[in-house]
């Protein structure tokens, strides 16, 4: 006889799915049941990449997920957003084939966002923490004026009242219909990181898929901590343009997380559903 029992745990039955009645929804909500993973391209059934907080069952690829459904995942219960008037403007009254006013309607109407960032104050594990949240679904994520206003003034908040900073980055770079004074967003948040930083106050950025750009030249890669997302693309330049410049053949997958963690540049790869966990211990290990 054994010392030690094993504990028989009755396996949950699985959910039965009507079909026909998740086809008559999907078309009721115009949505298809079917989603194609963009690592692996098997195509996955939706509903099941949803249980799994959307992330690919096949290959482990973690496909975007709005700010709200991050903010359920990472902090505790409550979520105070902040900074919520701060609205662009048309400076250099841009036009490609609409304008940028015309753009900005559309994208608040499609996202009931006022631009590409959520900042709030919540809390990890009880310790108390300030979080910008980028939504990718507003014009690419892409650093704007506003954006990096509400970022530096986060900053500030965080060196004014010692409090960590998060950040979730997803941007395809620096919005284009802003010109410089998009660019200029990079050199300013830099500067209210450095001061946060010269607190002794953490500041963490996690990157998620994408994360390219002026993003990820400053507010992505200035963290104490730098933390990928599986399979994230990271990078400056996307890999065409690169190639196209220096007319070499480019490492597989080196703008991706594994690559990128193997080679120094971030400092670990999380899994989303260990991402509360982690986090709360990296914070009271820093808070120390």
């Amino acid at each position: 006889m054994g010392l030690f029992k094993k504990k028989v745990v009755p396996l949950k039955p699985y959910k039965k799915i009507d079909i026909q009645k998740e086809i008559k929804r999907a078309e009721r909500e115009d949505e298809s049941l079917w989603i194609k993973c963009s690592s692996c391209q098997e195509l996955l059934y939706r509903k099941e990449v949803e249980r799994n907080l959307n992330v690919c069952p096949k290959c482990s690829y973690h496909f975007p997920i709005s700010v709200e459904t991050r903010i359920a995942l990472t902090l505790d219960k409550s979520f105070t957003e902040l900074y919520t008037r701060i609205e662009p403007v048309d400076f250099l009254k841009f036009k490609d084939t609409k304008t940028y006013k015309a753009r900005l309607i559309e994208t608040k109407e499609a996202t009931n966002r006022s631009d590409a960032v959520v900042c709030g104050k919540g809390s990890i594990d009880g310790i108390e923490v300030l979080v910008a949240i980028f939504d990718f679904n507003f014009m690419g994520g892409s650093l704007g004026s506003v954006v990096g206003e509400k970022i530096t003034r986060l900053l500030e908040e965080g060196a004014e009242k010692n409090l960590p900073v998060i950040v979730f980055c997803a941007s395809g770079g620096a919005r284009m219909q802003e010109g410089i004074m998009s660019l200029m967003q990079m050199s300013k948040v830099a500067g209210a990181i450095y001061r946060l930083k010269r607190e002794g106050i953490p500041y963490i950025s996690i990157l998620t898929d994408p994360t390219l750009g002026g993003v990820s030249a400053s507010i992505g890669m200035l963290g104490d901590i730098i933390i990928g997302e599986p399979k994230a693309m990271i990078g400056f330049a996307g890999p065409r343009v690169i190639r196209e410049t220096i007319k070499e053949d480019l490492p597989h997958g080196f703008q991706r997380s594994e690559y990128l963690v193997e080679h120094g540049m971030i400092d670990m790869i999380l899994a989303r559903k260990d991402f509360k966990l982690k986090l709360g211990s990296l914070l009271s290990l820093l808070r120390t």
